[in-house]
């Protein structure tokens, strides 16, 4: 393979199964192996992930994002999307569509005794605000030169007034 042909391989192509998975757990209900498959890809719109949840377990947090737009494909095992306050049972080769905004908070949750394994696929739009409706937070986000610039997770409760601490 040419020089070139490495290069452009580099920032265009990732084989999941490839890729290093990083473990997240927070017990009793969340555990998850997970790999960021766009990082340092030559993507600038869209991310990719891959994800592998335990039996019994979730991957994140109840939530939706007012900007970004998500795409999940079932690999394999099954489980449960739990969306917009139902729950709808998910099969290896479902495809869910996540559009942005209020009405479809969502999450994933193995609900079988085998490892739900899925892709995801999201814009990234920024700045990006994601709202958390089981425990009243928010994210809001945004990134500058592929960088992530600022950061903040707060509760609503923690509303200022506009003016606050102005001279």
């Amino acid at each position: 393979m040419s020089e070139n042909a490495e290069s452009l391989s580099r920032r265009l192509i990732r084989n999941f199964n490839d890729v290093p998975l990083e473990h997240q757990v927070r017990e009793p209900m969340y555990d998850t192996l997970c790999a960021r498959l766009a990082t340092g890809s030559a993507a600038r719109k869209l991310g990719a992930s891959v994800d592998i949840v335990a039996p019994g377990k979730i991957s994140c947090p109840y939530h939706f994002h007012y900007a970004q737009e998500e795409m999940f494909i079932i690999l394999e095992g099954s489980g449960t999307l739990r969306v917009a306050g139902e729950m709808l049972p998910l099969r290896s080769g479902d495809v869910i569509f996540i559009p942005p905004g209020p009405e479809y908070p969502h999450q994933l949750v193995n609900t079988s005794d085998q490892p739900l394994k899925y892709l995801s696929i999201s814009t990234k739009e920024q700045p990006e605000v994601c709202e958390y409706p089981d425990s009243g937070k928010f994210l809001a986000m945004a990134e500058a030169g592929g960088e992530r610039v600022f950061d903040v997770i707060q509760r609503k409760s923690n509303d200022l007034d506009y003016w606050e601490g102005e001279p």
